[in-house]
């Protein structure tokens, strides 16, 4: 029951993030600009990938080699916790999306940035979506508890911090004294 309710949280993670490209396309904004800008944005992307197929190798019964995939741990309580984590996460991303408003993006946009959102949990911390990633993706590691999620969970922070440090600089100069400011105010991460 955990597996498959932890793929309705990944599905609705996923429809989102398109649903709100969606929206944004229908105002003409393009809001998936990963690798436009940078093709080194495109590291990020292994580690994305490997979670993903390791979350649907277990879900779905895709080839994975059996000792990659076989739990760490038989007791279910981790796996619950695990759902509450990834239930928090949405909700999380959804305030964070709420708050983003025209401004987000995959990716980052150097041809047409929006205003410098630090409303709603952007008042918190400077990467809420980031933040919220992180939660569910180690909800989902308390769900799926292997060693293929284990690989994924330590590559996949790596990717999003390095991330962060090219959003940052790009914020940096074009926002200039106010995300200077914001910075000096609001964490990084929590």
């Amino acid at each position: 029951m955990q597996m498959n309710l932890s793929f309705i949280a990944f599905a609705l993670l996923v429809l989102m993030v398109i649903s709100r490209a969606i929206l944004m396309h229908k105002k003409g904004i393009r809001a998936i600009v990963f690798g436009r800008t940078d093709k080194s944005d495109f590291m990020l992307l292994p580690a994305v990938l490997l979670l993903v197929y390791s979350i649907l190798s277990n879900v779905a019964g895709l080839p994975m080699w059996s000792p990659l995939i076989r739990p760490f741990w038989d007791t279910d309580l981790p796996g619950w916790i695990g759902l509450v984590l990834c239930v928090t996460a949405l909700i999380g991303f959804a305030a964070s999306l709420k708050a983003f408003g025209d401004s987000f993006r995959v990716g980052i946009d150097e041809n047409k940035p929006d205003v410098l959102v630090t409303a709603g949990l952007f008042s918190i911390s400077r990467n809420p979506l980031y933040v919220c990633f992180l939660l569910f993706f180690s909800g989902m590691f308390l769900i799926h508890r292997n060693a293929l999620i284990t690989v994924a969970m330590i590559l996949f922070p790596i990717a999003i911090h390095r991330q962060i440090i090219r959003e940052e600089a790009f914020l940096k100069n074009h926002y200039g004294d106010a995300y200077q400011e914001y910075c000096r105010k609001v964490r990084r991460y929590l």
